[in-house]
């Protein structure tokens, strides 16, 4: 449904230049969603798909090892859209203090949306709100190093910003004015936490994203917490019990449609299609979370089995999976720390694991602080499936 202009002009300077800056009204949209058979349809298809993906944190053996490095390939790929170039193995080569193969900003950056994103539901399990309190936290967090140190982090931007184009006058989109910020967020904080009236929490998720990334609160970071604000709201509703929905692979897949949709809502007031394309990112993303889920569940039992030709060593051997499950990316010390083992067994279990079985593989070529990568299940994490 075309409603027309989500917001009004006001005069505005950025840069030294005179430009229209963007005011969105608050949600709910005016007049309300017209939730078609078509629209209706496709909503039912994404609960049943995060239905599936819920199911998935109580059926694996021990859901904790998925989500460790699903939510660093989310951090990774979210962080990706912004620009940085580090990728799965270079921030779990950081997380262990090895050496990535990107400037060290750019994992940093990474590793920061990781923190970010265990804060955020660390505070929603501790019961506090998703408020300005929080997106200020969560914003510390995630600009605490790497380059957004220096962009203002956990405060919201006190200049006039721009997006697209080289002059805000010829801008794609001009935010809202510094000023207009705090009462922007008021409203958006209200609508999240059901004042005056309850949303259904799919489309309170859906919605809250559009309106963040139209306030565009912060000089840098923006994205990235607007991405995270999807699965914090599905995790403060009960829809999941894990955040382990997250849509940046299907955002950077069809960027060029994402970004349209943001801005025709804006322009034409259409909240219907943009929903339309965020619930079907919803249903893929979650349905391929589950086959993920599946893929490594399946990749533990069969390498598990496979480890009975090590005869008295298999039992060891098993821990030695246990651990690499939890960081596919590791050295000697960090895997003794996990699994209780001496050096000089694990040492021993690794030769034999990947000369003779082929399930891991040592990626420096040194001699001494040798680190070894359990490259099957990263291949797993790092399949396009889309």
């Amino acid at each position: 449904m075309e409603r027309g202009l989500t917001g009004h002009y006001v005069d505005s300077i950025a840069g030294g230049v005179r430009c229209q800056a963007f005011l969105p009204d608050s949600l709910p949209p005016e007049p309300p969603l017209a939730l078609d058979s078509k629209l209706q349809r496709r909503i039912n298809h994404a609960m049943l798909a995060l239905g599936r993906l819920d199911a998935i944190s109580t059926l694996l053996p021990d859901a904790s090892l998925f989500l460790y490095s699903y939510v660093r390939k989310e951090a990774v790929m979210s962080s990706q859209i912004e620009g940085t170039q580090s990728s799965l193995s270079d921030l779990m080569l950081y997380e262990m203090e090895g050496m990535p193969g990107v400037p060290m900003d750019d994992v940093q950056e990474v590793s920061c949306y990781v923190n970010a994103l265990t804060l955020g539901v660390q505070r929603i399990r501790e019961g506090f709100p998703i408020s300005h309190r929080l997106v200020m936290e969560m914003h510390t967090a995630l600009m605490t190093s790497g380059r957004g140190i220096h962009r203002g982090p956990g405060e919201f931007r006190s200049n006039q910003v721009w997006l697209g184009g080289h002059r805000p006058d010829e801008a794609v989109f001009v935010p809202p004015p510094p000023q207009h910020l705090a009462d922007c967020w008021s409203a958006l904080e209200h609508f999240i936490n059901d004042i005056p009236e309850a949303t259904d929490p799919l489309i309170k998720a859906a919605l809250t994203h559009v309106q963040f990334e139209t306030i565009h609160p912060f000089m840098d970071g923006n994205g990235r917490l607007g991405r995270l604000l999807i699965p914090l709201i599905l995790v403060e509703a009960g829809i999941l019990n894990e955040p382990l929905l997250y849509l940046s692979v299907f955002f950077k897949k069809h960027r060029q449609v994402y970004y349209e949709r943001l801005q025709q809502v804006r322009v034409t007031g259409d909240w219907e299609a943009w929903l339309l394309f965020f619930v079907d990112a919803v249903a893929d993303t979650a349905t391929q979370a589950v086959t993920t889920a599946q893929q490594l569940n399946q990749l533990r039992e069969q390498d598990k089995a496979r480890l009975a030709v090590l005869g008295r060593q298999a039992g060891s051997a098993g821990l030695l999976i246990d651990a690499l499950f939890q960081q596919p990316i590791a050295n000697i010390s960090h895997l003794c720390q996990r699994t209780g083992l001496t050096p000089a067994t694990v040492g021993k279990l690794l030769t034999a694991m990947e000369a003779e079985l082929g399930i891991i593989n040592e990626i420096t070529g040194q001699k001494r602080n040798r680190i070894y990568a359990y490259r099957a299940y990263i291949d797993i994490l790092n399949q396009d499936p889309l």
